[in-house]
C-alpha cells in the first residue's frame, strides 16, 4: 500500500512537471510610447513572430504607453527581472555608466539613415551593445525611430530663436549641452508628462521625431514645428541577461531570428511613420510646419558643433572620430 501511494505520488508529480514544462515562457516587453509608433509596431511584430515561430512555447506580453513603468523606472525593473525586455532610447544607457551611447545624441553627427546604419548595423554598434553585459543586460538590436524636429510656440528658424526657451529633453548630458548651445534652458522630464507640461506652459517646447510628436498630440499645444533633423532618436532592444542566458538554446536562436526580422520592419516603418505623422501635423492646421533653408541649417550645424567638442572627453574622442570616419563627417567643412 505504501509503495502504491509513493507510485501514485510520483506519477502525479510527473504529470505536474509535464504540465509545467508546457507552460509558455513569458516575456514581458515594456515600453513608454504609443502602439501606433515605429517602436510600438515593431514590438507587436516581434510578439507575432516570436509566438508563431516557437509554436506557442513563448508568449510575449507587450505593455505600451508607460503602462508598467515610466522612463526612469523601466531600466531598474529590467535589471531586477520584473520585466524581461525593453526598447529604451539610447540616451538611457549613460545613467548606467555606459556614456558612449550618448554619441547617438550628438547633433548632426548623422545626416541620413545610410550614415546611421553604417554605425548601428556595423562593428561600432555591436561593440557598444557588448558594453551592457556587465550591467546584467544583453543588447539584441537597434531600432530606428527617426530624426527629430523641434517644436515651440514661436518660429524656430535660427539658433537665436531659442534664447531663453525652456525645452524638454531626455536625461542626457549631450542633449543638455545641445539646448544650452542654442541658448535654451533644458528641462529633464519623463516622456509621459510632456504633453501636460507643454499645455500648461511648464516647458515652452521640445524635440521629438514626428511620430512621437503626433501620437502624443503635442502638435495640438505647440504652434510651430521645425523640420530640423538635428538629432537622431533610436532604441536598443535589450533583455535581462540572466533570463536570456537561461533560455533553451533553440528558443534563443528562434527569438534572435524573430528580432532580426522585426528590426528590418522597425527600420523600414520608421521613415514611413514619421513622414505620415509630419503630413498629419500639417493637415491638422494646429501647428505651422517650418522647413529650414540650406543656409539656416548650416547656421544650426555651426552652432551645435561645439557640443561634439564639449562632450568628447565624456563620450570618448576615439569613438567620435571612428563615427566620423564611418559616416564621412568632416567638421572642418562646416
Amino acid at each position: 500500500m505504501k509503495f502504491r501511494t509513493i507510485a501514485i505520488g510520483l506519477t502525479a508529480a510527473a504529470f505536474s512537471l509535464a504540465a509545467f514544462a508546457q507552460q509558455p515562457i513569458v516575456i514581458k516587453f515594456s515600453h513608454v510610447v504609443a502602439v501606433d509608433t515605429p517602436k510600438g509596431h515593431a514590438a507587436e511584430y516581434f510578439k507575432k513572430l516570436a509566438e508563431e515561430r516557437t509554436k506557442g512555447r513563448v508568449k510575449v506580453e507587450v505593455y505600451p504607453n508607460s503602462q508598467l513603468y515610466k522612463d526612469k523606472e523601466e531600466m531598474e525593473a529590467l535589471q531586477l527581472g520584473a520585466v524581461q525586455m525593453l526598447a529604451p532610447s539610447l540616451a538611457k544607457f549613460a545613467p548606467l555608466g555606459v556614456k558612449e551611447f550618448e554619441a547617438f545624441d550628438l547633433p548632426y553627427i548623422f545626416d541620413n539613415y545610410t550614415e546611421l546604419h553604417k554605425v548601428t548595423q556595423g562593428p561600432i554598434g555591436a561593440a557598444l551593445l557588448k558594453k551592457l553585459e556587465p550591467k546584467g543586460i544583453i543588447g539584441l538590436a537597434y531600432w530606428d525611430n527617426g530624426f527629430k524636429v523641434m517644436s515651440a510656440n514661436k518660429p524656430l528658424r535660427m539658433p537665436a530663436d531659442f534664447k531663453g526657451l525652456k525645452m524638454r529633453i531626455q536625461s542626457s548630458k549631450v542633449l543638455d549641452s545641445q539646448m544650452r548651445a542654442l541658448g535654451a534652458i533644458p528641462q529633464v522630464m519623463a516622456f509621459s508628462e510632456v504633453y501636460q507640461a507643454l499645455q500648461t506652459g511648464v516647458v515652452d517646447g521640445t524635440e521629438n521625431p514626428p511620430s512621437n510628436l503626433y501620437t502624443q498630440k503635442m502638435h495640438e499645444v505647440q504652434k510651430y514645428v521645425t523640420v530640423s533633423d538635428h538629432g537622431y532618436l533610436g532604441y536598443a532592444v535589450i533583455v535581462n541577461k540572466k533570463f536570456w542566458d537561461g533560455l533553451p538554446a533553440d528558443i534563443r536562436t528562434t527569438l534572435e531570428g524573430a528580432m532580426k526580422d522585426a528590426t528590418k520592419v522597425a527600420d523600414d516603418e520608421a521613415k514611413k511613420d514619421n513622414d505620415a505623422a509630419l503630413e498629419a501635423v500639417k493637415k491638422s492646421g494646429k501647428s505651422q510646419v517650418i522647413t529650414l533653408t540650406a543656409e539656416e541649417k548650416t547656421a544650426w550645424k555651426k552652432a551645435l558643433l561645439k557640443v561634439h567638442q564639449e562632450q568628447a572627453d565624456r563620450i570618448g574622442k576615439d569613438l567620435i572620430q571612428s563615427i566620423y570616419k564611418e559616416t564621412g563627417f568632416d567638421p572642418a567643412k562646416l
